[in-house]
């Protein structure tokens, strides 16, 4: 039911197993800890990440001694070593999604050290670990050494996994993407929703997610109407799978309001930023990376109509939150800088 985005229906099913385990088992026994590593995810899905990790945290509490008493050397209980290890991934993972990027660097790299000290060297899982290290420096605007992590994954990941190959596929065309070479990111991104509507049709919300990294490649190449249509599509299976207030789909009306904001449509754009801001505060928090930049583009929106005071305030705020969670050289905080000295000097010039 997860596969098939169908999240409430696994919740409700994942509860009743993790309960028959518990019962029948006992609370502390392996078959515990992947039912609440997959109810983590389900959780996570569904935009509760606290819950999401206590899951991982208990998952993780109940796995790491019995992973402690196994041999030094890979043998033949390595089901519970990969066990433990995605649930650490899982938790890194919400770290840097909620901008917690040091706590997840220090996470990604314990479970890697832990990955090739008890797994055999090529195994899938230290792959995956690689492509989330990717993700991180991403993350922290460190766009070369994203890349460099995707490409040493890309090797570990099984020609039969398209699903893990998607992935990868999506995060090496978001890297091309950061760093500027749209034509060489969207091949990527192309063979992303390719291979992720093979392996989970077309209305899953992971496909949206592909079409709308997307059209942001397309965007940046000037194809507006395109990319319109790939944000639409997206939008609607974010809308009818996980619903009027769920992550993805803020992230996606702040992505649509910065096409019609590119377009020169601002009236359209400013409704379209202020439903996603009041999508992604509650869900994120104020100072979030994501919240900030659609602040700071709404900014930019505000000083394209000539409305200082407004875009003033943006900016600042959206510079306060990128030099608290992302620090103060990082690509994000440059550009608010920047637009923030901007509109002060346009504001200065026009009162002189």
């Amino acid at each position: 039911m997860r596969a098939a985005g169908r999240f409430a229906l696994a919740e409700r099913a994942c509860r009743r197993a993790l309960a028959g385990y518990e019962s029948g088992e006992g609370r502390r026994h392996p078959d515990v800890a992947n039912a609440l590593c997959e109810l983590g995810v389900i959780l996570e899905a569904r935009d509760r990440p606290r819950e999401a990790a206590a899951c991982h945290r208990r998952a993780l509490a109940i796995l790491e001694p019995l992973v402690r008493s196994l041999p030094a050397r890979p043998g033949d209980d390595l089901d519970l070593v990969r066990l433990a290890l995605q649930a650490r991934m899982s938790l890194c993972g919400l770290d840097r999604a909620s901008g917690a990027l040091a706590a997840a660097d220090r996470g990604y790299h314990k479970a890697l050290a832990q990955a090739r000290r008890r797994l055999p060297p090529r195994d899938p899982l230290i792959g995956s670990l690689l492509n989330n290290l990717g993700v991180l420096r991403k993350a922290q605007g460190r766009y070369t050494e994203a890349l460099a992590f995707y490409r040493r994954a890309l090797p570990l990941v099984a020609r039969r996994d398209r699903e893990a190959l998607a992935t990868l596929e999506h995060n090496l065309g978001g890297s091309e993407h950061a760093r500027g070479r749209y034509a060489q990111a969207e091949p990527h991104a192309r063979k992303s929703v390719a291979l992720r509507t093979a392996a989970r049709g077309p209305h899953h919300p992971a496909v949206a997610a592909d079409l709308a990294a997307l059209a942001a490649i397309v965007e940046a190449r000037g194809r507006f109407d395109e990319a319109a249509i790939l944000y639409r599509q997206a939008l609607a299976v974010f809308r009818r799978k996980l619903g009027p207030a769920s992550l993805e789909l803020g992230l996606g009306l702040a992505s649509l309001a910065a096409l019609e904001q590119q377009r020169g449509r601002l009236s359209r754009a400013r409704p379209l930023y202020a439903r996603a801001l009041a999508i992604l505060e509650p869900l994120l928090g104020r100072d979030h990376p994501d919240v900030a930049m659609t602040v700071n583009n709404l900014a930019v929106l505000e000083r394209s109509a000539g409305r200082l005071a407004p875009a003033r305030a943006g900016f600042r705020r959206a510079l306060a939150s990128f030099q608290r969670v992302l620090g103060p050289r990082h690509p994000h905080t440059r550009l608010a800088r920047d637009n923030s000295r901007a509109v002060l000097e346009r504001d200065a010039s026009i009162r002189r």
